[in-house]
């Protein structure tokens, strides 16, 4: 049989023991060290000038004078001495320094308590069976531990959910999340039982949908998102326009030329066809248009002499595809000037 207990090396009394006293202190003075551990510091490298009786430290590397070689161990000043535990595995000590809890992992002490695992955990609150982690505090700090931080909401299944809930009084507002699908959607309710789905995005494609979006190209909804195959901007302000049942399905302005001429189209419908052409001195001159005006419709068409001579200009009946036209000198007689030609009506 051992004279000393396994774990803090306690000495025992043996049968037939002179002085038992002096075992039985030497055992309650490793107790005194290990019970309730707390020590005053643990990054003091040299032993203060006037301890006090019972003052305990943890002896870091490199310290000097009664400590040097005692790394790591338990310095105790008991009886106007230094004594030195060394401790166990699993050990745990409070730095009153510091106001933090330190771990012996059998080879050196390390900071906090090691890994924790608990079924519930109220912070300054009480967890129940479905809140099992419960935190009453003005804010809640994640940070970084050198690198990024994420934080990981997981669900067993894709009809589960995953979700972040904002409340007021315990009524909901907002949630945003995976609910009921894998689908991200942001929801919001007034009341906590009415809610709408704001924004949901397609987890193929990433497209949004949802209340806060253009369902359509007429709606115009206040406040709604803007679509880019509904709305307009640089990439779709320019180039063909089209039409549906009346409603713009293409560009806003569609411009072009040729020999002709030059048009312009308007998503609403308008056209406007213009071209420089020399009239003939013995007959009507015909202007074909640049872009043909919808059929069955006239556009209206303006001549204009361009230049200083007296003179007027005439256009005959116009079509959808053209019109002819004449300049006349004052004496009655067409001559042969440079015209200016507009051409106003409707593409659609």
């Amino acid at each position: 049989m051992s004279d000393v207990s396994a774990v803090l090396t306690l000495p025992y009394l043996l049968p037939s023991q002179a002085q038992k006293h002096v075992t039985h202190n030497e055992a309650l003075r490793r107790l005194d060290v290990a019970v309730q551990l707390a020590v005053i510091a643990r990054d003091v490298t040299a032993p203060p000038a006037s301890p006090a009786q019972g003052d305990r430290y943890l002896v870091p590397a490199g310290a000097t004078g009664d400590w040097a070689g005692q790394d790591g161990t338990i310095a105790v000043y008991d009886m106007n001495t230094w004594i030195f535990q060394a401790p166990v595995a699993g050990w745990r000590a409070r730095v009153l320094s510091e106001d933090t809890q330190v771990r012996f992992d059998g080879i050196a002490w390390r900071d906090g308590a090691g890994a924790l695992q608990a079924d519930r955990l109220g912070v300054n609150g009480a967890a129940d069976a479905t809140n099992r982690l419960t935190s009453v505090a003005p804010a809640t700090l994640l940070t970084h531990d050198g690198a990024g931080h994420q934080l990981k909401v997981n669900k067993a299944a894709q009809s589960d959910t995953a979700s972040l809930l904002f409340q007021t009084d315990w009524s909901g507002r907002a949630e945003m999340g995976t609910t009921g699908s894998d689908e991200f959607a942001i929801k919001v309710s007034a009341d906590g039982a009415a809610w709408v789905t704001a924004l949901s995005f397609d987890g193929a494609s990433g497209t949004a949908t949802g209340a806060a979006v253009q369902d359509s190209a007429t709606d115009t909804g206040t406040g709604k998102l803007a679509r880019a195959d509904y709305a307009y901007g640089p990439g779709n302000l320019l180039g063909t326009v089209a039409q549906t049942g009346g409603t713009p399905t293409g560009a806003v302005l569609e411009s072009g030329e040729n020999a002709n001429g030059h048009y312009l189209r308007l998503a609403d419908g308008t056209q406007l066809c213009w071209q420089q052409k020399t009239s003939s001195a013995t007959g009507q001159t015909l202007w074909s248009f640049p872009a043909g005006f919808l059929g069955g419709t006239v556009p209206v068409v303006q001549a204009t002499g361009q230049v200083q001579t007296a003179h007027f200009a005439s256009v005959g009946a116009p079509t959808a595809a053209g019109v002819n036209f004449s300049v006349w000198g004052l004496s009655g007689a067409r001559v042969a000037y440079a015209t200016g030609l507009l051409a106003f009506g409707r593409w659609a």
